[in-house]
């Protein structure tokens, strides 16, 4: 089995998985990118042209029985693309996307199960489906007319936004850096303002990754002022500065940014007809992010109280891989800070694994963090090796 199908945690079609919802196109392009398959690759094992792939994802054009056959064997699904090609659910011709509300209900799914699977595998097997979905908008936009180009595009828009928050887990802040850039400009084409501001935040982010933690609170003090921030963005921009504050050790701003982003997160309402830039507001955890905080002012006590009252709470901590090792890490981190390194060091061990797999640069400095903290610390021969475990994972 490609390496790929086991860590997207992918079963054929034939070992009993249904095919997921969409017609021909899509299923192809939610079926590839659970394989974590770039179009190339794709086109290589069904011996198809890179061009025919994404005609069929787009909707350009119908599969031939011949087509569909090779598709269906690349996948192993059993004869169920064939018989969904027969089905002939879209009516599409060439040059032209007739019916573009199908293309965004479609890949608005593959979008969120893409999600679904970089928070648990991490950017490795998600990446190259990003960026080949993403072509496959920007080329049918052009051929859509009124609202129809226009969802096209903010689809697009929140393709590229996604994308590049994959390369920031990456470790590669210039790529984040490119395609946020072309989210905003892909939004506007779409109509949308809104990523304009939220690029802020995610500039905000980056900057404090690389550890500018002053540029880190003037871009989210730009992204809360900006005409078309929203409740939302402001929400996530008094986070960044919130978290800019505690590195600066400034208590009474970060206390501060932490009451404008209760707030602001009081203020959101759900709707689903507008584009949703980052995670969501909903269903963040306020007292992990001040616990987050405390870490950062180097309060170690109230941090791992408040961290430790969370994990109590299961059903508070988030359900992600990414987020759950990231708040664990920071966990120990706060627990060392007071001298309980052997209860750090249970949590980093069982944690390391999870590190290892999604492969984060987020969480990969968050244990960075923690090595830090627990160098400074009376260890025993496995705790060592442990901790140098852990320093040889996070400068990977």
């Amino acid at each position: 089995m490609d390496p790929a199908d086991s860590a997207a945690g992918t079963v054929s079609a034939s070992a009993g998985t249904r095919l997921p919802p969409g017609d021909f196109g899509v299923v192809l392009a939610t079926l590839r990118a659970r394989r974590g398959w770039s179009v190339r690759e794709f086109a290589r094992r069904a011996n198809v042209s890179e061009g025919q792939v994404c005609n069929l994802e787009s909707g350009l054009r119908n599969p031939t029985p011949a087509v569909a056959a090779a598709c269906d064997a690349a996948f192993g699904a059993g004869g169920e693309l064939v018989e969904l090609a027969g089905a002939g659910r879209r009516g599409a011709r060439s040059g032209a996307v007739v019916e573009a509300g199908p293309v965004v209900a479609g890949y608005e799914r593959v979008l969120w199960e893409l999600k679904n699977i970089g928070r648990s595998t991490g950017p490795r097997f998600v990446t190259a489906s990003m960026k080949s979905i993403t072509r496959i908008l920007t080329d049918a936009g052009p051929h859509a007319v009124g609202e129809q180009r226009a969802e096209i595009w903010l689809l697009a828009s929140r393709f590229a936004e996604y994308t590049g928050w994959m390369a920031q887990e990456a470790a590669d802040p210039a790529e984040a850096l490119r395609w946020t850039s072309l989210a905003v400009r892909w939004g506007a084409l779409g109509g949308d303002e809104t990523v304009a501001a939220y690029a802020l935040v995610r500039k905000a982010f980056i900057a404090q990754h690389r550890g500018d933690t002053c540029a880190a609170i003037g871009l989210a003090e730009q992204a809360a002022g900006h005409p078309a921030a929203n409740p939302v963005i402001r929400a996530h921009a008094a986070r960044r500065a919130a978290q800019g504050h505690a590195r600066r050790g400034d208590a009474g701003a970060c206390r501060e940014a932490l009451e404008r982003f209760g707030s602001h997160a009081a203020e959101v309402v759900t709707d689903d007809r507008t584009p949703h830039w980052g995670p969501r507001i909903e269903n963040g955890n306020p007292r992990l992010i001040e616990a987050s905080c405390m870490l950062s002012l180097r309060h170690f006590e109230p941090a791992a109280d408040l961290f430790a009252a969370e994990h109590r709470r299961r059903s508070a901590l988030p359900a992600d891989s990414n987020s759950q090792a990231r708040f664990a890490v920071r966990q120990a981190t706060a627990l060392a800070g007071v001298g309980r390194l052997d209860d750090a060091c249970q949590i980093v061990e069982v944690t390391l694994p999870v590190i290892q797999r999604i492969d984060s640069a987020t969480v990969r400095a968050e244990l960075g963090r923690f090595v830090e903290q627990a160098r400074c610390r009376r260890a025993s021969p496995g705790q060592l090796a442990l901790i140098d475990a852990s320093a040889a994972l996070a400068i990977c």
